[in-house]
């Protein structure tokens, strides 16, 4: 910014001194040629008048001394040279003079005046007043080179005057930048100084004013982290705890309720503890894979199998060309698995595939159904949109693809006809 600011400052006073300066050269030029033709004027008006009419007859006709660097001569009708310096032979000028006008010429390197000396309304003679062209150039020369000076003089108090605004319009800028790379960098307390600038200092306030509020967010959402995961993971413990001691009694009516409702407490206890790390963690994570792939499909199958033979449905788990023993994040994948499957199951059809391929350097978990998906991808997976007609929040979708985020995956629609979502889970060499 600031060279752009210097840059902007030069470029003006440049135009300006151009505009300024090139008709004020000319107009030097031209009033130094203007001044010494009216001295030449002077020179020769003056000693027309002290010509005696009676020069041609023999009397002497004396001409006042010249000035620095200039000629004087008297000619008569002839032309020729009487009294005086100048050309023998009268030159363009000095024969247009005794047709009885001031004549004014530029000849042989000289500036020309020629008046007529005039008796009994007859023109007798022509006085001739002449300077050289170089002694007036050198003068044009002289000034131009002062003005030239000034330009310069001017240019260079413009940079410095354009440097110094540039410093004091950047400064508070760049602090402006410094403290929003710190809250890049995590630093919520920076706080942007004030500026004497009144535009960037509404900026700056703007900047501190979005920092206390984003801070003051970001705490609500940190107590709300907290208090869910007390609120939520006593109860959950104090309930499997519960239903475990109801195990322990041999009771055979109630059992099979029983480790069902353990099973169940356990997946929610589960899912708190995936949603409560996502909500606590701004990127990726270092989750450990800690279950192969078999006993994850194992696990997956066991979970819905039942669910979707009461839809009159069909459920397949299986690894195609992945070997069965590689480890992945259990509960992270196991989650994701469980919102597509239950959108299978709530917005698809027919039967429903789970397969695992293996990609090198990660495994990818397609779930399919025989149904057809005519909606955007990316709608599919935005918070409050549905896959179906049939309600719901529209969470599901978007909380899985969080949670693929988070082990540094992806997941995507893979296919509308049929539909398919595919999860891809980087894996470690060291897992295989």
């Amino acid at each position: 910014m600031r060279q752009r600011v210097v840059r902007v400052a030069v470029t003006a006073v440049l135009v300006a001194l151009v505009l300024l300066a090139i008709p004020l050269a000319l107009a030097v030029r031209a009033t130094l040629y203007a001044d010494q033709r009216d001295s030449l004027e002077r020179a020769a008006l003056a000693a027309a008048v002290r010509v005696n009419p009676d020069y041609a007859t023999g009397d002497p006709a004396e001409l006042p001394p010249p000035g620095p660097g200039e000629r004087l001569g008297l000619y008569d009708p002839k032309p020729r040279l009487h009294t005086g310096t100048g050309p023998r032979s009268g030159d363009a000028a000095v024969r247009r003079a005794f047709r009885g006008v001031i004549a004014r010429a530029q000849s042989g390197g000289e500036l020309v005046v020629a008046v007529p000396v005039s008796h009994a309304e007859q023109v007798i003679g022509v006085v001739r007043a002449s300077s050289a062209v170089s002694a007036v150039r050198n003068r044009v020369l002289v000034d131009w080179a002062v003005l030239l000076g000034a330009a310069v003089f001017a240019l260079a108090v413009a940079v410095l005057v354009a440097r110094r605004q540039a410093r004091a319009l950047a400064a508070p800028l760049e602090d402006l930048s410094r403290h929003c790379r710190a809250v890049t960098e995590g630093d919520l307390s920076a706080r942007a100084a004030p500026s004497t600038i009144a535009e960037i200092d509404q900026v700056a306030r703007t900047h501190n004013d979005m920092l206390h509020s984003l801070s003051e967010l970001l705490r609500h959402e940190k107590d709300f982290t907290a208090n869910a995961s007390h609120q939520l993971r006593t109860p959950l413990t104090g309930l499997q705890l519960t239903l475990e001691a109801g195990l322990a009694q041999d009771d055979a009516r109630l059992r099979p309720a029983l480790e069902e409702a353990l099973d169940a407490t356990r997946r929610l206890h589960d899912t708190v503890e995936e949603v409560l790390r996502l909500a606590g963690s701004p990127g990726p994570p270092g989750v450990v894979p800690d279950r192969s792939v078999f006993h994850l499909l194992a696990e997956t199958d066991a979970r819905w199998h039942g669910l979707f033979a009461q839809d009159g449905r069909r459920l397949d788990c299986g690894v195609q060309d992945a070997p069965a023993d590689v480890l992945v994040p259990g509960g992270p994948v196991a989650e994701i698995l469980g919102v597509l499957l239950d959108n299978a199951r709530t917005h698809g059809r027919g039967s429903v595939r789970v397969t695992v391929r293996d990609l090198d350097d990660a495994l990818a978990f397609d779930v399919a159904d025989e149904g057809t998906v005519i909606a955007e991808p990316e709608g599919l997976f935005a918070r409050g949109r549905t896959s179906g007609s049939n309600g719901g929040t529209g969470i599901g979708l978007a909380l899985a693809r969080d949670l693929a985020v988070s082990l540094g995956g992806r997941l995507l629609l893979s296919g509308g006809d049929p539909t398919t979502f595919t999860l891809l889970v980087p894996v470690a060499p060291a897992t295989r």
